[in-house]
């Protein structure tokens, strides 16, 4: 018999106090109820819902948990799959065992699960909003097992025109049988595409598409912003060579010093023939101003440089400079060398000794 059949729910399950606290841990062993929550999370978490496939079927619920050692006494069936049901979940139920069928036939027909489970103690709420005192985690699946009547309730049973079982071994042995279609690729954006499957070529392609596009709208961007870093170099570039033009043309010639230096000599010689004294720190417009405030008083302090220059060239027009320029030294004279200057001494001075002699002798 296979068969598809509710086998557990999410809600709020009534436990004994000695059943879920028997060392008093939690002050519950002697409660008469302790409402147990099992939450959405819990009932339908993946790596537990897995851990019930392949698990046996029993008749009621055996003393001790089945393990391999004891399968042989306790398995009527098998868990072949399972899925999602609402509030509850349905297993795919196949049972081999004759005497086992025959008590479904006969009524027998909830279910209940044995499995493991870790309890969380303290204060929590059903979505009802009956309140709870404990909570299952790590749901871990043992068994599942035909009972008169099962904790889930009237729901969790195999129900008169039952869904039949998705894992049904004939269609497991059809499938082993039947050749597997040809896949129709296709390349899109030179990757393969399965599209003998409609909705999954769909999707596929949809995915490729939108990451092409994404992929271009970054290319994109990071292309304008290249082109914008090479016209802000291009920019900078420009204003380089400007500056070095600017600085070229700034940059004094030796005729320039040369006139300068002229310049500023011919005005410190003028204002120092007006009693001025000039000083190394002093360019033109210092001695100017030096010289017109001397000359003008408090008058000149709030002159421009242009009227204090046309004041100094009125002040200095009739000062006397001397000629600083290059003068001539003259016809060069002839030297004698040393030795000429060495043999002219030493005949001066034998002259002047003989000549002493005659006096002594005198």
């Amino acid at each position: 018999m296979a068969v598809r059949a509710r086998a557990a729910r999410t809600g709020v399950y009534q436990y004994g106090g000695s059943e879920v606290d028997p060392d008093n841990k939690h002050g519950h062993r002697d409660t008469a109820l302790v409402n147990v929550l099992r939450d959405d999370d819990t009932v339908f978490d993946e790596k537990s819902v897995r851990s019930f496939i392949g698990k046996p079927v029993t008749d009621d619920h055996p003393a001790a948990p089945v393990t391999t050692d004891n399968w042989r006494d306790h398995a009527r069936g098998t868990i072949m799959g399972a899925m999602r049901d609402g509030d509850y979940l349905a297993f795919d139920l196949l049972l081999t065992d004759a005497e086992a069928i025959a008590k479904v036939d006969a009524g027998k027909r909830e279910l209940s699960n044995g499995y493991s489970s870790d309890l969380e103690f303290g204060d929590f709420t059903a979505p009802n909003g009956t309140k709870c005192q404990a909570r299952q985690k790590s749901i871990f699946g043992n068994h599942v097992a035909l009972v008169d009547r099962g904790r889930a309730g009237s729901e969790c049973a195999i129900k008169d025109g039952f869904a039949v079982c998705d894992a049904l071994p004939s269609n497991i042995l059809d499938s082993l049988t039947q050749e597997s279609p040809v896949p129709k690729i296709v390349l899109i954006d030179g990757l393969s595409v399965d599209v003998s499957n409609a909705d999954i070529a769909a999707t596929t392609i949809t995915t490729l598409l939108a990451a092409r596009d994404a992929a271009n709208g970054k290319v994109a961007g990071l292309e304008t912003q290249v082109a914008t870093l090479t016209a802000e170099s291009q920019t900078k570039d420009a204003k380089i060579t400007t500056l070095e033009q600017q600085v070229k043309d700034a940059k004094p010639t030796p005729a320039q010093l040369r006139d300068a230096g002229k310049a500023l000599i011919i005005v410190a010689d003028k204002a120092k023939t007006l009693g001025i004294t000039v000083t190394d720190e002093m360019d033109e417009a210092a001695i100017m101003s030096a010289t017109v405030s001397k000359q003008m008083g408090d008058a000149a302090k709030e002159w421009t440089a242009d009227q204090i220059a046309a004041s100094f060239a009125v002040l200095t027009k009739d000062a006397k400079v001397e000629d600083n320029g290059v003068k001539p030294l003259g016809s060069p004279k002839v030297l004698t060398d040393s030795a000429t200057a060495i043999a002219s001494s030493r005949a001066a001075w034998l002259a002047n000794k003989q000549t002493a002699h005659r006096g002594q002798d005198a």
